[in-house]
């Protein structure tokens, strides 16, 4: 069963929250550091992240490759607004698809919740109906087994 919890708001807003067994900063680092989020952040088995660029700073560039192992792939690009760490991250993105999508606003927080870290993503989408495209793409699914692979590479023991 996901640990994810997927919600919308309004016409353009997506929620997604997910609690983690370890401290902010950890989390904030997993979702910061190339070398860290190249070992999490494939989506279902098979995929890997040849490219990771996360210029961690606000102006930085973000530049996230994805290949199937079969000749398929896809990339994201976009840029570091504002950053607080090990609190907020707050970003822009667009997935290569192979056309560009339309500009995805993201704020991302890392809150303490007892022993662990309540991780919550607001992103803002330009319209409905590119929300409606971004959720029948199955993104929850990818994105669970992307924190699932961040747990076991991390070594923590999982979400409550």
């Amino acid at each position: 069963m996901s640990k994810l919890v997927l919600e919308t708001e309004g016409e353009t807003f997506v929620i997604v929250k997910r609690r983690f067994e370890a401290s902010p900063e950890a989390v904030y680092r997993a979702h910061m550091e190339p070398e860290l989020i190249q070992q999490w952040m494939l989506g279902p088995d098979g995929w890997t992240m040849p490219v990771c660029v996360n210029d961690a700073r606000p102006g930085g560039k973000l530049r996230y490759e994805w290949a199937d192992g079969k000749g398929g792939g896809f990339y994201l690009t976009g840029e570091i607004l504002e950053l607080d760490p090990p609190h907020r991250i707050v970003h822009v993105e667009r997935m290569h698809l192979p056309d560009p999508t339309p500009d995805n606003h993201i704020v991302t927080t890392f809150t303490p919740d007892g022993s662990g870290t309540l991780m919550t993503m607001r992103m803002t989408l330009p319209d409905a109906e590119t929300r409606k495209m971004m959720l029948g793409s199955g993104m929850e699914h990818g994105m669970e087994a992307s924190y699932e692979r961040l747990e076991r590479v991390s070594g923590w023991s999982g979400a409550a």
